[in-house]
């Protein structure tokens, strides 16, 4: 970012502008007009390395809303680069030593309503809203089920699937080459993502993928045969029956043949009496010692991506994204990735398990909205925690981890 503002009328630097929206956004105050009441607390002070207690005050509503709308469309690219590059780095750093044989990248796009009048804004009728489409993008390493976001671009109500996604992803796979030497790529996604222009690129990057495909006449075709036994099963045992097998496939505007694994499924309720078809495809380039099953127990971990965009929505409001210019809500999304990122490597650095599994919800509950004492002296800053704490032993684990002292 390049401060364009003069010298002599700076009073609140870039950094310290980036702090605290950051760290705002972590405690659950998103909205830019929250700075107006929290300017003057003592803890978002020491987070943006001011004295808690006699610093001058943080930036007001007006200067957060200029620094937003501050950047353009290229510094927009090297921040996100940049952050995408800390995660990885962090990560690479903590994993030196380790033999590590695959990185699993998940990408999801997700709907963000809007109100109709911020820039590039459309009416998507699937969603029946005015809304942006942010892809998200998270990577997992070996086979670890936590799942670390390292980008979010903001896209325009109607953007098809692979609008920004062959340059986030190319990007992306040039950073862990760079960082995780012949470790193997592999590719998740739903069945958006389901064409050839995407299919092609992965194979030529030499990455793996297992990427859902949805029905047709022609998939449905090839399962026949294993969906009617797995009636005939279900109708004898009255319970749930799945086969799975593959086949060579073709769709229109393909190159060439792949390979597509099928499960064929019958659900079967104990409180219904009518049993429901469950075919389900996946086109993929996995080892042959996968198997169709093993190539749908790999892609079953995508479904957790589901829960990482809640989070980044629901517990960061990522979708607050009310800014009328698209470039200001753009660096929005990555203010509210890097307040993530700061959240789960707080968890990195702890033993707590509880930690390690919780939700940003959870944390921020544990760990940043509490009431504490504030004192500042000249050699030291202290923080005190009311005794009937019920995670204090959390919050000093963290802390300790951090560098702090306890008294």
């Amino acid at each position: 970012m390049v401060d364009k503002r003069q010298v002599g009328k700076v009073d609140h630097e870039l950094l310290e502008q980036v702090r605290q929206r950051v760290t705002s956004i972590a405690v659950g105050c998103p909205d830019g007009n929250d700075s107006a009441r929290l300017r003057e607390d003592p803890m978002l002070k020491l987070a943006c390395d001011r004295d808690p207690i006699k610093g001058e005050a943080l930036a007001s509503q007006p200067t957060i809303s200029r620094f937003e709308n501050s950047v353009n469309g290229r510094q927009l690219l090297e921040i996100g680069y940049a952050l995408a590059e800390t995660v990885i780095a962090e990560q690479a750093k903590r994993r030196r030593g380790q033999r590590l044989r695959r990185i699993l990248i998940d990408i999801d796009p997700t709907c963000d309503p809007t109100y109709g009048v911020q820039q590039l804004t459309l009416f998507n009728g699937y969603y029946d809203t005015h809304c942006y489409l942010p892809l998200v993008v998270t990577v997992s390493f070996g086979w670890e089920r936590r799942k670390y976001p390292v980008a979010t671009v903001l896209r325009t109500g109607t953007a098809g699937p692979m609008v920004g996604t062959l340059a986030v992803v190319r990007r992306l796979l040039d950073l862990l080459g760079k960082h995780f030497t012949g470790t193997r790529l592999y590719l998740r996604a739903d069945s958006a993502f389901a064409v050839p222009e995407f299919f092609d690129f992965l194979e030529t990057e030499g990455v793996r993928y297992a990427i859902a495909m949805a029905s047709n006449s022609v998939l449905e075709g090839l399962s026949q045969g294993l969906m009617d036994a797995a009636r005939r099963q279900a109708a004898e045992k009255q319970a749930t029956a799945t086969f799975y097998g593959w086949s060579a496939y073709k769709s229109g505007g393909w190159r060439q043949e792949r390979t597509v694994a099928y499960k064929a499924q019958v659900l079967v309720h104990p409180d219904k009496e009518d049993h429901r078809d469950n075919d389900r495809y996946l086109i993929h380039n996995l080892d042959y010692r996968y198997g169709p099953q093993g190539a749908f127990d790999l892609y079953y971990g995508h479904s957790d991506m589901e829960n990482s965009i809640k989070e980044l929505k629901n517990d960061l409001a990522m979708d607050r994204t009310s800014c009328s210019r698209f470039t200001a809500n753009q660096f929005r999304l990555l203010l509210t990735l890097a307040a993530y990122v700061l959240m789960q490597s707080v968890t990195e650095n702890t033993s707590d398990l509880d930690l390690l599994k919780a939700q940003m919800a959870t944390l921020r509950t544990r760990l940043l909205n509490i009431a504490v004492r504030v004192r500042s002296s000249a050699r030291r800053i202290s923080v005190e925690l009311t005794s009937h704490h019920p995670w204090a032993e959390a919050w000093l684990s963290c802390a300790r981890s951090l560098a702090a002292a306890p008294a």
